[in-house]
């Protein structure tokens, strides 16, 4: 149960939507099977619409996994995107690189390799769309390193948001996890409520946040 949605809405949804074919399907399977996070099914849904809307030339992808995102954003905007992602572990890193290859996107996605929060700073240019999927502590401070790389119309997408319900409310908090959702919630305050950017906060697969940068950062 995500406590996101009620259960019935969210397998109505999942089971409505259409499944995905080839790589992207063998991705999912392998991400079952093997615990490994990656979009919901109905978030990569989202992204794919947002995507032929927006039509970004440029991605930053914060968390890289075993390359699911990255893929499907090649996929669907096709050979013209440029895409730089960021993955500190060595087993997901050569996971990604496999599937990379295997989707025949190795000239459009680069793997930065290593800890987020130095890789970020050595990325240079501005960005048409940034997606965060990383530490969920550390969204504000991954935030702070990408914002001013995001061009003026820009979309920051922010994903896990609500986190299982916990970011939601403390019923649903995990002892464990008070830091993690405290972190969470300070992070969306603040991108609900800065002056340079509209955002949305969606309750659908784990809570997804689409931030439109509607003027640069100024002086805090």
């Amino acid at each position: 149960m995500s406590n996101i949605v009620n259960n019935l809405v969210e397998e109505y949804i999942r089971t409505t939507l259409k499944d995905k074919e080839g790589l992207l399907k063998k991705l999912e399977e392998y991400a079952n099977d093997y615990n490994v996070p990656i979009v919901h099914k109905e978030v990569s849904e989202l992204l794919k619409v947002i995507l032929k809307v927006q039509k970004p030339k440029r991605i930053l992808e914060v968390g890289c996994a075993i390359g699911y995102s990255s893929i499907l954003f090649a996929s669907t905007l096709g050979e013209d995107v440029e895409i730089i992602t960021v993955e500190r572990n060595e087993n997901m890193i050569e996971k990604a690189k496999e599937n990379i290859k295997l989707a025949g996107f190795e000239k459009n996605i680069t793997i930065l390799e290593g800890d987020a929060e130095e890789l970020l700073k050595t990325v240079d240019g501005k960005f048409d769309m940034i997606f965060l999927d990383a530490a969920k502590g550390q969204y504000q401070l991954f935030y702070d390193m990408v914002i001013d790389k995001l061009k003026i119309d820009g979309l920051l997408i922010s994903d896990n948001i609500l986190y299982k319900g916990m970011v939601a409310h403390d019923e649903f908090v995990i002892r464990r996890k008070k830091t993690i959702v405290k972190r969470m919630r300070n992070y969306l305050d603040y991108i609900c409520n800065c002056d340079y950017l509209d955002t949305s906060l969606i309750p659908i697969g784990d809570g997804v946040a689409l931030s439109y940068k509607i003027d640069e950062r100024g002086d805090e």
